[in-house]
């Protein structure tokens, strides 16, 4: 007993001299190996495991409505509370209005406890105290790549709005980011979510059925056999509210320009739907043949609206033109091989949309049986719908659409196919267009589940590295042929 007693006493003089506290965890204990030191893992030894409320949400400097996005739903998995870490201003006071708007939202309101840090330390001092073990970062996208490597140094994991960077420093220092990853067996991971939307989701699926859809086209750069282009607007409805956008987010230099932002998802989805589950090298697979940029011009007026500003911040008045209006170099082209294929991204921005007119998507696969089309515009309504487009149909190519969309309804049940003139349509219920906004729930269950697994597939991050690759390297390329 006697043994036992000094033996006791011996461990809680170490915790006193070492300063770890048994029940809050060794938030100054440097040894990385300490039972008790606050883990940026999981909550049981270190691993996340599926556990009710292990993952805890640190949301550092909100500055993009994607931030807010994250929290639409509530998980099982995720702590009620969340911790936010941010320099006092609109940025944060709009991103916590949106959370309180979810909070307080007739159907299926979420239960959200935002504990707010506001100060110019911020993120010092979230990385001092350590409260959760994921950060979600969405926001000013010039300092991303730096709050993504603080924070995997840190040993937090990182769940990040694209894009992670957007120039050949950031490229660097997000190269540095997933190396200090991998060390300290954390996950950076990015919301792509574009590939939770249905249309895209079946698009995938038959572009991979020979029987229909034969074999991939090469194409040609002014002809290419991949295209995925997106159109977007400055002034929208989000969550049914006039999107308030930051002052900041036209500065190209701080949002990043459209060729390193948007361009991400197609980018993505682009290598996803042609090479599933496969890592794809900027050294080896991929060409960067041309890459265009050009702005958007935005009055005063226009820019006071969106921003609920009084005037262009001096940040903007450089970039002016004679007649006092906006260049912001929102719009951006690239055309690349992958694996020898042609393939272009595209993405426009215009200020407002016309009257019953929303952002559109297009995206077309060609192959040598049939062409798997995308279309998201007014014949549409507005909505992405699913065509296939072949080359020279007959009975036995008819019989095997069939069966291919039979064969799909059997795990989205209610598919079914429509001859549509010329061509057929995939017809999908409603149940599935759950909608951009809901994507990001859908991403982040997803990265949940890595959180469990300890790692990500082996080819995401082979595929992230190689898409910033491809992105910053377009921007440069676009510069200089400006």
């Amino acid at each position: 007993m006697k043994v036992m007693v000094l033996l006791i006493s011996l461990i809680f003089l170490f915790m006193f001299l070492t300063g770890c506290d048994s029940d809050t965890g060794c938030s100054s204990c440097n040894d990385e190996t300490c039972p008790n030191k606050a883990s940026s893992q999981g909550a049981s030894g270190g691993k996340f495991t599926g556990a009710k409320g292990e993952v805890k949400i640190l949301t550092l400097d909100p500055g993009h409505f994607h931030a807010a996005l994250v929290q639409k739903f509530m998980y099982d998995q995720v702590d009620p509370t969340v911790h936010v870490y941010a320099p006092a201003g609109a940025d944060v006071e709009d991103h916590l209005k949106r959370i309180e708007g979810f909070n307080t939202r007739d159907e299926n309101p979420t239960q959200w406890n935002e504990v707010v840090y506001t100060g110019e330390d911020y993120l010092e001092k979230m990385i001092a105290e350590k409260k959760g073990n994921v950060v979600v970062i969405s926001g000013n996208n010039l300092k991303k790549a730096d709050y993504i490597k603080a924070c995997v140094e840190a040993g937090f994991n990182v769940l990040a709005d694209k894009p992670m960077c957007i120039d050949a420093d950031g490229y660097q220092t997000l190269l540095e980011a997933f190396d200090i990853a991998k060390k300290k067996g954390v996950l950076i991971y990015d919301i792509m979510t574009e590939r939770s939307e249905i249309t895209s989701v079946l698009q995938r699926e038959l572009v991979h059925m020979p029987e229909v859809f034969g074999e991939q086209l090469t194409g040609t750069p002014g002809e290419p056999a991949i295209v995925n282009e997106s159109v977007h607007h400055f002034f929208k409805f989000v969550a049914g509210s006039a999107l308030k956008r930051p002052g900041w987010f036209f500065d190209t230099t701080q949002q990043g320009e459209g060729i390193v932002d948007v361009t991400n998802h197609l980018v993505d989805l682009i290598s996803w739907g042609l090479l599933p589950d496969q890592a794809v090298s900027y050294d080896k697979d991929i060409k960067l043949v041309a890459a265009k940029r050009w702005p958007t011009v935005m009055s005063k007026e226009e820019y006071c609206v969106v921003t609920h500003l009084d005037d262009f911040p001096d940040y903007l008045k450089g970039n002016l033109d004679d007649q006092g209006n906006l260049l912001c170099y929102a719009n951006g082209q690239i055309n690349y091989t992958i694996k020898g294929i042609n393939a272009c991204a595209k993405v426009l921005w215009n200020y407002k949309a016309p009257e019953g007119a929303k952002d559109t998507h297009y995206a077309i696969f060609k192959g040598s049986k049939a062409d798997i089309v995308i279309e998201q515009g007014a014949d549409q309504d507005y909505r992405p719908e699913l065509y296939v487009e072949a080359k020279a149909p007959d009975a036995a190519w008819e019989a095997a659409l069939k069966k291919a969309v039979d064969d799909m309804a059997k795990e989205w049940s209610g598919i079914a196919l429509e001859k549509q003139g010329e061509r057929w349509w995939i017809t999908v219920p409603d149940k599935y267009r759950v909608g951009h906004e809901a994507h990001f729930g859908e991403v982040t269950e997803r990265f949940m589940k890595y959180l469990v697994d300890g790692k990500l597939p082996d080819w995401e991050v082979p595929n992230m590295k190689t898409r910033y690759a491809l992105t910053t390297e377009s921007l440069k390329l676009a510069k200089e042929s400006n």
